[in-house]
């Protein structure tokens, strides 16, 4: 089993072969740091049990979790409002949040255009939209993509080699996963796609070394627009 403990210990010996490198949670949370302010409010989109939320020196009363799952929105490991919803319907006033967040939560998107408008209506002018996402031109991707028609193989196949529990594991469309869709989705919602980072990542069918170190190469001979992950910054428009 390749647990998370692992999959990291791994990420930093990629490291130390590869100084320029970072993981893309890295590059991610301190893309959301650097839009925080101290007066400004923030949305975690899809927050699960917790996460990125858990690093930020935030006020918890300044943030909010959305997340269609009821099990998850109880079992959060901080005491942050939190509402049950889907992020394509956002249950907030027009203009609420300086910054929205989401983790692994692109490609689970059926339709993603009503996400990006839902999320266009309730930043503020000027507010962002940081995410990470896997990266719908990878090998990887691809193959995820057929399992993902059969969600409860794949929730199997993901406890069996992960060891995350079946019942996290979610259907996936990679909708809005590539840089021309997001392109797409930004200009039909009032967003414009400021920052995309295509990154690398080795350790996920790293199951021994001589395949950590076969991904490794291979990884780093991907040209950039198919590497593993994407992460990005969208920012609403000011008015004119």
């Amino acid at each position: 089993m390749l647990s998370l403990d692992k999959q990291n210990e791994l990420r930093e010996q990629f490291r130390q072969m590869h100084p320029d490198w970072r993981p893309a949670t890295e590059v991610y949370a301190d893309l959301v740091r650097a839009h925080c302010r101290p007066a400004g409010r923030l949305l975690d989109v899809g927050c699960g049990r917790g996460g990125l939320v858990e690093q930020l020196d935030h006020p918890l009363a300044q943030v909010v979790g959305i997340d269609p799952d009821w099990a998850s929105l109880r079992e959060h490991r901080l005491d942050l409002p939190r509402v049950a919803a889907l992020s394509d319907a956002l249950p907030f006033a027009p203009a609420s949040f300086d910054v929205a967040f989401a983790s692994w939560v692109l490609e689970h998107l059926e339709r993603p255009h009503r996400t990006f408008r839902a999320l266009s209506r309730v930043l503020k002018p000027g507010g962002v939209f940081v995410f990470i996402t896997p990266n719908g031109r990878h090998p990887l991707a691809w193959a995820n993509r057929g399992l993902g028609r059969f969600s409860r193989l794949q929730g199997r196949l993901v406890a069996q080699l992960y060891g995350r529990q079946p019942d996290d594991t979610f259907p996936t469309y990679y909708r809005a996963n590539t840089a021309v869709a997001l392109e797409k989705l930004c200009a039909a919602s009032g967003l414009i796609l400021d920052e995309l980072y295509t990154i690398p990542d080795p350790t996920y069918l790293a199951f021994n070394k001589p395949v950590f170190h076969l991904m490794g190469w291979f990884e780093t001979h991907l040209p950039p627009a198919y590497r593993l992950h994407l992460v990005g910054v969208c920012r609403k428009e000011t008015s004119k």
